[in-house]
C-alpha cells in the first residue's frame, strides 16, 4: 500500500504531455462512436448541465490535471471557473491554454463534440473564447488538507466538479473519503459536486510516473459521498472495452456521480 509521502514524490515525476497522450488522443478520445469512453464522459457532463439546475457565479474544479474538456459545458453556467492542481507542472499547463499560447494540447475535437452534442450550433470558437475568459484563477490545492486551498473559499463555490483526482491521490479507501469531505467544504450549502473516476483501477502512467490509484467500486464511491454528507442524486458508469486496454492503465471502467450538498437547517 502506498503512503502518501510516496504517492507526492512519485508525482514529481509527473509527465502532463505524455498524460494528454496516453487519454486524450485515439483510441481514447475517438469521437466517431459514442461508445468511446471520451464521448461517454461528455454526454455525461453535458446531459447534467442541460437540465439548467446546476448555475451560479462560481464552479471550482478539483484536481483538473492538465485538461480543460470536464469544463467544456460547465461554462456556460457559470461566471467564474476556479481550476485547481497540486503541481505547478499543471498549473502551467492550464495558464498557457488559457492565455492561448502555442504548443499547448489541441483541444478543438473536444470543444466541437461537445458544440455538436449541446445542439445550439454555436461555433466551437466560441466556446473556446468563453471558457478561456471565465478560467480566471488556477490555484494550488491539496486535498489532504482540511481546508484544501491553505483557506476557505469565500464566497462558497455554487458546484464542484472533479475529474479523476480523489482515487488518483489517496493511498487508500479512508484517505479518499477524508479527501471528498475536504473538498466539500469548498462547495454552498446546497451545492452540487459532479464527480468523473475511475473503477478497479491500481496504477496509471505518466512519462516515466507510475503512479499508484486506490481500486474502487460503485459502494466506495456512494459510501464515500454518503460520509462527506451528499445526498447522490444520479450514477451512471461505463466498463473499459478490451480495445481501449491499452497498458497506459489497469482501469476497469469509469464512474460519473452528481450528489448535492444539503442546505443547512
Amino acid at each position: 500500500m502506498s503512503t502518501l509521502a510516496a504517492l507526492r514524490e512519485g508525482y514529481e515525476r509527473f509527465d502532463p504531455g505524455a498524460y494528454l497522450r496516453n487519454n486524450y488522443l485515439p483510441p481514447r478520445a475517438d469521437f466517431s462512436s459514442e461508445e468511446f469512453v471520451v464521448p461517454w464522459k461528455l454526454r455525461c457532463l453535458a446531459e447534467t448541465f442541460a437540465t439548467g439546475e446546476i448555475h451560479g457565479q462560481t464552479l471550482i474544479d478539483v484536481g483538473s490535471g492538465p485538461t480543460i474538456y470536464q469544463l467544456l459545458s460547465a461554462c456556460d453556467h457559470f461566471e467564474e471557473i476556479v481550476a485547481t492542481d497540486y503541481l505547478a507542472v499543471n498549473r502551467e499547463e492550464l495558464g498557457r491554454w488559457a492565455r492561448g499560447e502555442p504548443g499547448t494540447f489541441d483541444w478543438s475535437p473536444f470543444i466541437r463534440h461537445v458544440c455538436k452534442i449541446e445542439g445550439r450550433g454555436e461555433p466551437w470558437q466560441e466556446k473556446e473564447r468563453r471558457l478561456r475568459g471565465r478560467l480566471r484563477r488556477i490555484l494550488p490545492i491539496d486535498v489532504h488538507r482540511p481546508h484544501p486551498l491553505g483557506s476557505p473559499l469565500h464566497p462558497p463555490a455554487d458546484a464542484l466538479l472533479s475529474a479523476f483526482c480523489l482515487e488518483a491521490v489517496s493511498p487508500d479507501r479512508a484517505a479518499f473519503a477524508r479527501a471528498l469531505a475536504h473538498v466539500g467544504s469548498l462547495l454552498r450549502p446546497g451545492g452540487h459536486a459532479l464527480l468523473l473516476g475511475a473503477l478497479g483501477e491500481s496504477f496509471y502512467l505518466a512519462g516515466a510516473a507510475r503512479l499508484p490509484v486506490v481500486p474502487l467500486d460503485e459502494a466506495d464511491v456512494r459510501g464515500a459521498l454518503v460520509g462527506a454528507g451528499f445526498a447522490l442524486r444520479s450514477f451512471r458508469s461505463y466498463a473499459m472495452p478490451p480495445a481501449l486496454r491499452t497498458g497506459v492503465d489497469d482501469v476497469d471502467g469509469v464512474f460519473f456521480a452528481h450528489a448535492q450538498k444539503p442546505t443547512q437547517a
